[in-house]
């Protein structure tokens, strides 16, 4: 990795610019008065924010490009090595760096960097504990890997020593980053396109968890199976949450529901009451999302009456059971689960929100991840009353491995649960009006474009 001074650029260049964390990173840049250059595919809304912000921003990537009075190239994970604005940076001597490494650059910059990491509810978390930092008028610097409303996108430029990040093990990303403040959620077998197995996993959440300095703090769900395993010798101080008062720092008591699934509960601190939480995100998920957020707000001195009030005030992220609206008198969610875990998360949630009959339109993402854990999707599911597949969002993949959502359908079908495959959306979309109900549930499911289908039927 070349050896970057933050404060000493003058031009940086974003191959992939309009990616979501990539252009939130280059409109830090433009905050602190770097001229930035990008490129990508296509215009989208992310890509004129940022030329409206004073980026020069192209589209297709071509070596010409590429100018020699540029400090440093910046390119996502999804770049090849033939690309021609990487293959002409490095022929010219130009330093380049991949995404994560460059986050982690800007990371140095500040005293606190809070970094959410876990396998799922990275984004809602981090959502959390930056709703909860803006009531504390902590001025945080906030990159989060969604829209989230009350920051009017994935982006807050704060200036105070905060800053909040969620950090993605994928391709060991997280590794590239500097942590003061390392949340570890949940540890599950995801992206085995990568990763060997669950061991080679949890092995790198350790060496995440290891990169937090002695005077840092890492905060661990308690719930993770051998937790201890990730924490062991570490220098730093560990906190805990979870659902067991005795093995957690901060737990929950007295759960309840209200009318759309959020919960409330009583906060316990070191199985103490602390007073009353309530949620405006659906979903039990939720409670241990927001034990861990209120774990960092404590250890930063948020007095707890902020902290209640951020959470009551975090209604959640987009495409997080997201209701978007209704057609036929049938309510639309939109949710981005695309892993078995999350797919129960988001079911559970379901089951305590208003509805007659619950039907899922599921697009698995990436071949891999669908052969991987075929089972457990067709077994999570299975406990929808109606699902509807979609062809699986192949992503980064072209190999289909011999799986496929017709496959799936099949074996939900063998679990009892009425299932069906389309290979387009509009066919999907003319099923779904005929035999939806009003008062029925409609879930879009998936990390994909599938939440196009449910904006279809509402418009």
């Amino acid at each position: 990795m070349p050896d970057i001074c933050l404060n000493k650029l003058k031009k940086v260049h974003f191959i992939g610019i309009g990616g979501i964390s990539m252009s939130g990173l280059a409109e830090i840049l433009l905050d602190k008065g770097v001229a930035v250059s990008g490129s990508d595919s296509h215009e989208s809304e992310l890509t004129i924010r940022l030329a409206d912000s004073g980026a020069t921003i192209l589209y297709g990537q071509k070596a010409e490009n590429i100018t020699k009075d540029l400090d440093l190239v910046v390119y996502t994970a999804a770049i090849h090595e033939d690309n021609p604005e990487l293959a002409a940076a490095k022929a010219a001597g130009i330093p380049v760096m991949v995404r994560a490494e460059f986050l982690g650059i800007i990371m140095k910059d500040f005293k606190n960097a809070i970094n959410i990491s876990g396998t799922h509810g990275k984004t809602t978390t981090t959502s959390m504990i930056s709703q909860i930092l803006l009531e504390g008028d902590c001025d945080p610097t906030i990159l989060v890997g969604g829209m989230m409303p009350a920051i009017g996108g994935n982006l807050r430029i704060g200036h105070s020593e905060n800053f909040v990040t969620e950090s993605c093990e994928y391709t060991n990303s997280f590794l590239s980053f500097f942590p003061t403040t390392a949340v570890i959620l949940n540890v599950a077998a995801d992206h085995l396109d990568f990763f060997k197995d669950l061991e080679d996993i949890r092995h790198s959440f350790r060496r995440f968890a290891q990169l937090v300095p002695k005077d840092g703090y890492v905060v661990i769900n308690s719930d993770i199976e051998d937790y201890h395993y990730f924490t062991d010798n570490l220098p730093c101080k560990i906190i805990t949450f979870g659902t067991n008062p005795d093995a957690s720092d901060y737990s929950a008591a007295d759960i309840a529901y209200d009318s759309l699934g959020c919960c409330s509960y009583t906060l316990l601190r070191s199985k103490e009451p602390v007073g009353k939480i309530q949620l405006s995100a659906p979903g039990l998920h939720n409670v241990s999302n927001s034990l861990a957020a209120v774990a960092v707000a404590f250890n930063m001195g948020i007095p707890f009456e902020t902290i209640a009030r951020g959470l009551s005030l975090f209604s959640g992220t987009d495409r997080r059971f997201q209701k978007k609206g209704t057609f036929q008198g049938v309510t639309v969610v939109d949710d981005y689960a695309h892993h078995p875990d999350e797919i129960n998360a988001s079911l559970a949630t379901a089951e305590h929100y208003p509805h007659r009959e619950l039907w899922v339109v599921f697009q698995p993402h990436t071949y891999s991840r669908t052969k991987a854990l075929f089972h457990e999707f067709a077994e999570e599911l299975s406990r929808a009353d109606h699902v509807v597949l979609a062809d699986i969002y192949a992503a980064r993949e072209t190999d289909t491995l011999g799986v496929s959502s017709k496959m799936l359908a099949d074996a939900i079908k063998e679990k009892g649960t009425d299932a069906y495959y389309f290979p387009d959306f509009a066919s999907i979309e003319e099923f779904l009006k005929k035999n939806c109900l009003h008062d029925d549930l409609l879930i879009t499911m998936g990390a994909g474009n599938v939440v196009t289908i449910g904006e279809d039927l509402i418009s």
